[in-house]
């Protein structure tokens, strides 16, 4: 493991190409422009993405070692998944009714693939190295917290019912999606389905066999598909980011539309606190700097793929203008525009 010499300045973070043309689409849907890129093309943009993390994950696996590092990397990873969702499930509970707690604590305790993929491009950047074995943390943490969430929901049902706390001083009408009135009765899931949709669905399976395959072939396989993986990877990140940025934006503005500002504060102050616990865990276990900013960066961001998908199934009564809005519309443009620049610098100065 290769470590920089000097620490990554906030700014330096930054600037990179990706980030930048992120914060352009935002801007374009701020000014109203049409641009925009085609849905065939976006969807082909993210496929190719998981891919190229995946293997090049798992190139690197090969050429690692199975150590105390990998060891702790992993569990840290598992654990957050399982204590993040757990307390912020108990946190809304406070101002949201039990189906969009559930849903925001998967959202918020499982990940951002996305997130990741910047992240592991602005420490290329810097030349920080990291483990492959992260790609395998992030591909572990991607389901824990919908199962998690699932559950806390039914034992809510059973015990207290659902519906907002009294005297909680929060009107439904003031979250958005939560207004009045009955909720759509659906047949339940069960457990089967429930854990099909959590470890099977499309992001998560090609994540883990890109990782898998990347493993099997080896650097073989890595000097084959090398000018895809490695060249053409930032080229792609951008254009992903440029239209994610402009669906940021429009998310943005249908919250800030529906005035929830404890919903906003939510959205910017829980991933500070999971990544201060993240940052304190990488320390006690010594992880290695990159490997570190990676684990906190997970432990920070959002899924707005995986669980939307999972959710729709599993928490088919919460509200994807509650918890979609808030992941995609301020967590992940916060995560990317302040929040790795701030963990990179503060694990840099930490560690140094």
């Amino acid at each position: 493991m290769v470590m920089l010499a000097e620490t990554p300045s906030a700014l330096g973070a930054l600037a990179s190409p990706p980030v930048l043309f992120f914060f352009l689409g935002m801007l374009a849907a701020a000014v109203r422009s049409n641009l925009h890129i085609p849905k065939a093309v976006t969807k082909l943009l993210s496929l190719y993405l998981l891919w190229a993390i995946g293997f090049k994950g798992g190139v690197l696996m090969t050429k690692g070692t199975f150590g105390e590092e990998m060891i702790f990397s992993l569990g840290a990873g598992m654990i957050m998944a399982v204590v993040v969702p757990v307390w912020t499930f108990f946190v809304l509970r406070r101002f949201v009714d039990v189906y969009n707690a559930a849903a925001l604590a998967a959202t918020y305790g499982s990940i951002s693939a996305v997130t990741f993929m910047t992240a592991c491009d602005v420490l290329t950047a810097h030349g920080i190295a990291y483990g492959g074995h992260m790609v395998a943390a992030m591909a572990l943490m991607e389901s824990p917290a919908i199962v998690a969430a699932v559950i806390l929901m039914r034992l809510s049902e059973t015990r207290a019912g659902v519906g907002l706390p009294s005297g909680s001083g929060v009107a439904e009408s003031s979250v958005p999606g939560l207004a009045p009135g009955p909720l759509m009765s659906q047949k339940r899931p069960t457990w089967g389905t429930l854990m099909h949709e959590a470890f099977l669905n499309g992001p998560v399976f090609l994540l883990l066999g890109s990782l898998v395959i990347g493993m099997l072939t080896g650097s073989k396989g890595y000097d084959a598909v090398k000018p895809l993986v490695v060249d053409a990877f930032s080229g792609v990140l951008v254009f992903f980011l440029l239209d994610l940025g402009i669906l940021a934006a429009r998310k943005l503005r249908t919250l800030a539309d529906a005035g929830a500002k404890r919903m906003v504060l939510f959205a910017i102050g829980v991933p500070l606190v999971n990544a201060a616990c993240a940052i304190g865990l990488a320390k006690l276990l010594d992880l290695e700097q990159g490997n570190a900013v990676l684990l906190t960066v997970l432990c920070a961001s959002a899924s707005y793929i995986a669980v939307p998908a999972a959710a729709r199934i599993a928490i088919p009564k919460a509200q994807p203008s509650v918890y979609l809005t808030m992941a995609l519309g301020i967590t992940f443009p916060f995560n990317l525009g302040v929040g790795i620049p701030l963990y990179m610098w503060v694990i840099g100065a930490w560690w140094a």
